[in-house]
């Protein structure tokens, strides 16, 4: 006989039954209430945890969309590697377990290691500006890259799950997911990403624009293959590693806009699988709260103002859901503290 679901009221009454007045810790407990959600239990876990980053470049580069040459990914994936990028070190603070998979650079390959995979679909996208970014095949293969990543940090235990990415210029793809699937209109869909100036901005909306009336005109007849004309490799994958982790009840942490995007893409293939998700924080990239309220998910971090990716968003909330499932999981209730409440007397 199945055990029945567990419900937002019983949720409620649990934490209104912890030693302390009802919502006195505010959103600590509205955060400790959806891990319950999400994993239907009152004793919610946030370890072992994964966090992997897909990295890709991408052709549109080639159309002065942002101020740093591609050749930067390819920097940065060694230096995530290596121990020092900002998610590297954040990955440590948190004891999250991090790999790396380049799923689409330009950079060389190197040999795998424990927290290093080559798995290349391609070396980088195609101008979305001129052409379809990927074809179909193309994107279904990042997406299984990403299933696969996903299902092994399932099967060595993890229990959450982050994704994040590396990949210069995926500002620029992400707005235009951004605006395909959740409406987003183009100014607010096109911010400054990597710290764009005007004339890098102006030309990023009209390339956008364009991109995205032509994958519209796609969409009525395959979907899939108007997503796949405006993604990226690294995005793709993101993608994939939600889907397969909702498949496999983790709970999943989004991290910011690029990432948010892939989630979108999850949506729509896999409907439900952001049933699974919380936010870490909100973007500094203007289209990013819509994206999330399309999806649902509110964020744990307001006005931080964050925009670098690599999963530092996730890692950052990391211990504000580990505070949650504590109090959540750990404190006593009034009768195991012996305590009469006011109100039962």
């Amino acid at each position: 006989m199945s055990t029945p679901p567990l419900t937002a009221a019983d949720i409620q009454k649990h934490l209104d039954n912890l030693t302390k007045p009802p919502g006195s810790l505010g959103r600590l407990e509205t955060l400790a209430a959806e891990l319950c959600r999400i994993q239907q239990t009152l004793r919610p876990v946030t370890r072992p945890r994964s966090l992997v980053l897909f990295a890709g470049d991408h052709g549109v580069v080639a159309e002065g969309v942002t101020a740093w040459p591609s050749s930067v990914t390819g920097l940065m994936i060694t230096n995530i590697v290596r121990g020092g990028a900002a998610s590297s070190v954040l990955a440590v603070a948190t004891n999250t377990r991090l790999r790396m998979v380049d799923v689409g650079s330009l950079a060389p390959e190197v040999p795998s290691t424990p927290t290093y995979s080559a798995r290349k679909v391609r070396a980088g996208t195609r101008n979305l500006a001129r052409e379809a970014a990927l074809t179909v095949d193309e994107f279904l293969a990042a997406v299984r890259v990403g299933q696969e990543e996903a299902e092994r940090e399932l099967l060595a235990g993890a229990k959450m799950l982050a994704t994040g990415e590396m990949g210069i210029g995926n500002t620029t793809p992400a707005a235009c997911l951004a605006m395909l699937l959740a409406d987003v209109p183009l100014q607010q869909a096109v911010g400054r990403g990597a710290g764009s100036d005007d004339v890098v901005l102006a030309r990023k909306r009209q390339v956008v624009d364009g991109a995205v009336a032509r994958a519209r005109l796609q969409s009525g007849q395959d979907r899939i293959a108007a997503v796949a004309s405006v993604c990226g490799l690294e995005i793709a994958a993101m993608a994939g590693f939600y889907m397969a982790g909702a498949r496999g009840r983790a709970t999943l942490v989004l991290d910011g806009y690029i990432a948010t995007a892939a989630a979108l893409i999850a949506e729509d293939l896999q409907p439900g699988t952001m049933k699974c998700a919380v936010g870490s924080h909100l973007s500094a990239e203007p289209g990013h709260a819509a994206m999330l309220q399309k999806l649902n998910v509110a964020p744990c971090l307001h006005d931080w103002g964050m925009r670098l990716g690599e999963g530092t968003g996730a890692l950052t909330a990391l211990p504000l859901l580990d505070a949650a499932a504590a109090i959540c999981g750990e404190m006593a209730t009034f009768a195991q503290a012996g305590i009469d409440r006011a109100g039962d007397r």
